[in-house]
């Protein structure tokens, strides 16, 4: 109630990224050991075994909120299983114009057009080196400055430096706000690129497990295409759903109706579960499904956990619920496993 007011009245005031900026510094500031006796999960009933690691809850952090690997152990700590950091690109790069994300509150809703802003793969890799206590994947996209046509080799070599140091990598093809990004999945393109960052894993001799982060509006036979070459290519799982272009009763202020943007939270949810499901149908236990769109409390991440997801990722419904939003949904969790 207390975040809510805070919201409201406060951070709703303040440029949404401005907000996230001077919420991920008081974040950072706060003793993450301590903080984690008093907020990580730690009921058994949580955990998951997936991706060769012991995952302490199933409800992780979707890439977007930790771009540059600086939050990850003080998001572990409020409670959240694993967090997904980036999206890192080989090269480091400002993203698109700010302002560049909107709020919908009523309809618990972002537009963004971020443009993946990082400081690149070398900063993120020196960040993510040495211990520590939270299971970390690595988001990689395609740097602006890169063509298509060279894409491959942009992803491999954001994959020679973060990959020493991830507990696995997601390689995100379908962000809407990266011009030509989509296109890469397209099943020829995608397996080019799968097997390009296979190839570079194995010169590295490193066995990570590899997923592939797909987009919404793709269509239902478009997915299946992916979901049969990811059980091909041999890749650990798929992560699912990124943003959606379509808007729907959403009007932006901000943002015209041809401009490219990506909507996110609630109205995702429907749309996510629908994915999930039709994958699930597809691939069955053989691929880790990690499903993300849309959640906003206990029983979002409990009906994607029921429809076939190993793994459920947020971003929206985390800005929305506040700081102890991952505690009180593994608290429920809990006590209903």
């Amino acid at each position: 109630m207390i975040y809510r007011l805070l919201f409201r009245l406060v951070l709703t005031r303040i440029e949404p990224e401005r907000a996230h900026g001077l919420a991920a510094a008081l974040l950072g500031s706060l003793p993450a050991g301590f903080v984690r006796r008093l907020l990580g999960p730690r009921d058994p009933a949580l955990r998951v075994q997936a991706l060769g690691r012991t995952f302490p809850s199933p409800l992780g952090v979707a890439a977007g909120v930790d771009k540059d690997a600086v939050l990850f152990e003080a998001l572990g700590a409020i409670g959240f299983g694993f967090v997904e950091v980036g999206t890192v690109t080989a090269r480091a790069q400002p993203g698109n114009e700010r302002p560049r994300i909107e709020r919908f509150p009523r309809q618990r809703a972002l537009l963004n057009w971020m443009g993946f802003p990082n400081r690149g793969a070398k900063q993120a890799a020196a960040r993510l080196a040495g211990p520590r206590r939270t299971i970390v994947g690595v988001n990689i996209g395609k740097s602006k400055a890169a063509p298509v046509e060279e894409a491959v080799a942009d992803y491999r070599a954001a994959v020679r430096e973060v990959a020493p140091h991830a507990d696995y990598l997601a390689l995100n093809v379908s962000s809407p706000n990266t011009p030509g990004l989509r296109a890469l999945q397209a099943v020829d393109a995608l397996e080019e690129l799968v097997a390009g960052v296979q190839e570079e894993l194995e010169d590295l001799g490193l066995h990570l497990p590899l997923l592939v982060k797909i987009a919404p509006d793709l269509s239902d036979a478009e997915i299946d295409a992916v979901a049969v070459l990811a059980v091909r290519r041999g890749l650990a799982g798929l992560i699912a759903i990124n943003t959606t272009v379509r808007r729907g009763e959403l009007r932006s202020r901000m943002r015209a109706a041809d401009e490219p943007a990506g909507v996110s939270g609630a109205p995702i949810a429907e749309r996510a579960l629908d994915v999930l499901r039709l994958l699930r149908a597809r691939v069955g236990d053989r691929l880790v499904l990690v499903s993300v769109g849309g959640i906003s409390d206990a029983g979002d991440v409990r009906r994607r956990l029921e429809a076939g997801a190993t793994l459920v990722q947020a971003y929206t419904g985390f800005v929305y619920g506040g700081p102890l939003w991952a505690w009180r949904i593994n608290r429920e969790l809990a006590r209903r496993r």
